[in-house]
């Protein structure tokens, strides 16, 4: 019965990180690719960048938001300013004096309660039939706007979601990692959006029709939790690769180990939100889509411990369980050689690399189950 269990955790310990991309390379053969006219559709878009204390980067944000190939005229641009304490606000206002041909307003939103509190509250003012929302420390190309919009011609589509690419990639080999990661992540994105629906998306560049927007509690993000809503309400959630964002990745370990306990917020329960979604007789490759690429993956940190319990009782008197074991172990004492040293190498950095994400699963499960969960948080200052 042990053994059983022990295979069963390893399938559900691979499964997100290779069975899963696998599935997808091979399902990828079956589909043709989404065809997209890119013809000269476009339609008002309010565009809302929620900022706290972004005094160094707000006003490069706003001047590649307006450079954008877009008429200024079908453009409304709101910051929200989530309770701004530096120079943020002040640098927007004397931007809008200085261009008063655009329609920028500031949303100063007292009492500071995170990013989605921020959003909320400016698509309340936004009048506008497409929401388009970024990161003030993202840089857009300048045809990005138009390529999203223009995916919504097709009035089945509910979330568009461009594509992030990090600027810093080989500067270092923190942000060489988390790189590497998310290229693949893309590629996945991109088949899912084909095949159906994608199932994330990405804060610095997406668009959501308004009258299919939700309006999340504080602790949610809308670019995690928006591509489901948007396949529950009959809608679709696609990835356009050729509208790009360009951002740093973080360059010190403290600052990714620090984004990824906030993207967990509120685990281990968010996962469970709209159970409807797991119904794959009724959504399909979506469901099948969110297994595998969220729900999985975010549950490594019970998975490994659980193999490594039972690793080691099933050794006692197998040869075969000992050295799967001593295997497991040398790869945890070159993570922990890799903490200590905070040696780059790469034998010692990509273990550490891999079980500082899985701590920082349990980190984030740790704080909801405390109370000490939070809505909001500081910017890594390395990607500035």
């Amino acid at each position: 019965m042990l053994e059983i269990l022990f295979w069963i955790v390893v399938v559900l310990l691979i499964y997100p990180l290779v069975l899963y991309p696998l599935s997808l390379l091979i399902l990828d053969k079956f589909y043709k690719e989404n065809s997209v006219e890119y013809k000269d559709y476009i339609e008002k878009v309010s565009f809302i960048v929620s900022a706290y204390n972004e005094e160094k980067v707000i006003k490069n944000k706003l001047e590649n938001i307006i450079e954008q190939d877009f008429p200024k005229e079908l453009l409304e641009i709101i910051i929200a300013s989530d309770g701004s304490n530096d120079d943020t606000n002040m640098i927007v206002n004397e931007f809008i004096k200085s261009h008063q041909e655009y329609d920028i307003k500031l949303l100063d939103v007292q009492g500071r309660r995170g990013k989605t509190h921020a959003q909320n509250e400016a698509v309340k003012i936004a009048s506008n039939d497409i929401l388009v929302f970024s990161d003030s420390n993202s840089i857009w190309k300048k045809d990005s706007l138009r390529l999203l919009v223009n995916r919504f011609q097709d009035k089945k589509l509910g979330y568009l979601s461009g594509k992030l690419q990090y600027i810093n990639d080989n500067d270092n080999i923190t942000s060489e990692s988390e790189s590497t990661y998310w290229n693949l992540d893309l590629k996945l994105r991109a088949i899912e959006s084909k095949v159906s629906s994608t199932v994330g998306g990405n804060g610095a560049i997406y668009a959501i029709r308004k009258d299919a927007y939700v309006d999340l509690p504080d602790i949610l993000s809308h670019d995690g939790f928006i591509p489901t809503k948007m396949v529950l309400k009959g809608l679709t959630a696609k990835f356009e690769p050729n509208a790009v964002a360009y951002e740093k990745a973080g360059e010190t370990s403290q600052d990714e180990y620090k984004r990824k306990v906030r993207m967990q917020r509120g685990q281990p329960w968010k996962k469970y939100y709209d159970i409807q979604k797991f119904n794959i007789f009724k959504y399909g490759w979506f469901s099948y889509f969110y297994i595998g690429h969220k729900y999985l993956k975010y549950q490594l940190y019970l998975l490994h411990p659980l193999l490594y319990i039972l690793n080691y009782i099933l050794m006692q008197d197998s040869i075969f369980y000992t050295i799967i074991f001593v295997l497991q172990s040398l790869f945890y004492i070159l993570a922990f050689i890799g903490f200590v040293t905070k040696s780059k190498k790469k034998i010692v950095y990509y273990p550490y690399y891999y079980i500082m994400t899985i701590v920082a699963q349990a980190h984030a499960v740790f704080n909801t189950l405390t109370g000490n969960s939070k809505s909001i948080w500081e910017k890594a200052e390395s990607t500035r």
